[in-house]
């Protein structure tokens, strides 16, 4: 049995419609998402928040780690909230968006909230993308070594993430993007964006990238400032708490 982290274990909050599937990003874990799902519980919303195959354990656990795993994670869910609520929506932060977007894009959703997904993945693994299948045997793990684009740093020290990237592993998230952008226009649910001025990893042009290929008639893109990449975790985080429940009561009826 694999040993979870402080914060890798998966959550859920029994609450009314709809049920919010919470996909946390990479190499993160389900307690990045918790605050937003303690904030959808006080509203009365339901959500699961799950942990993603080679997360929240330890950074080996993503050596073996494959795309149709964390997909079939998010299947996973999703049926789980299929047994107590009527409706779902998918809301994915990072890699956990490209998830969502994934999942929107091969079964009915009653919406889709999209979070700091960035269109392209920066340097160093965009440049790499092309040797990781060679670099990956002789070299595991790659340390981030860029400045920190947190604004809240009590939220930052928080923070539950693997201080290491498997290449392996970043190889398999090379491919999910690929395979996103190649369904973006059989997502018809009704989409919210939801990206950050500070954010060095995916600013708010990735986001339009994406609003302008959703096949989705009703779709729109937020832009929030005083906040970095992780934006559910970061000083901004009220807002965006906010606006993701304006757009699940958008889509179910506000009950109060």
């Amino acid at each position: 049995m694999k040993m979870l982290i402080p914060g890798g274990e998966p959550f859920f909050y029994l609450g009314g419609e709809p049920g919010c599937l919470l996909i946390h990003g990479f190499p993160g874990a389900p307690e990045e998402m918790r605050w937003l799902g303690q904030y959808l519980a006080a509203q009365g919303i339901t959500s699961l928040g799950v942990r993603l195959f080679g997360h929240g354990t330890r950074p080996s656990d993503l050596l073996r780690a494959r795309k149709e795993d964390w997909q079939a994670d998010v299947e996973g869910g999703l049926a789980c909230l299929q047994g107590c609520t009527e409706k779902q929506v998918a809301i994915g932060l990072s890699m956990g968006g490209m998830l969502a977007m994934d999942l929107a894009a091969n079964v009915p959703l009653t919406g889709l909230v999209v979070m700091s997904t960035p269109w392209v993945l920066p340097p160093p693994a965009d440049l790499l993308q092309p040797f990781l299948p060679v670099l990956e045997r002789v070299w595991r793990y790659r340390t981030p070594n860029e400045p920190s684009d947190w604004i809240d740093k009590q939220a930052e020290a928080l923070n539950v993430n693997y201080p290491v990237q498997p290449l392996h592993a970043v190889g398999q998230l090379l491919e999910l993007l690929r395979l996103v952008k190649t369904e973006l226009g059989q997502i018809k649910c009704p989409a919210h964006l939801i990206y950050s001025e500070g954010d060095p990893v995916a600013p708010p042009p990735h986001g339009q990238s994406y609003l302008e290929q959703l096949g989705s008639d009703q779709k729109e893109l937020t832009r929030i400032s005083g906040s970095g990449h992780n934006i559910v975790r970061d000083a901004a985080r009220e807002i965006v708490f906010q606006t993701v429940v304006q757009f699940v009561h958008s889509l179910v009826g506000d009950p109060a």
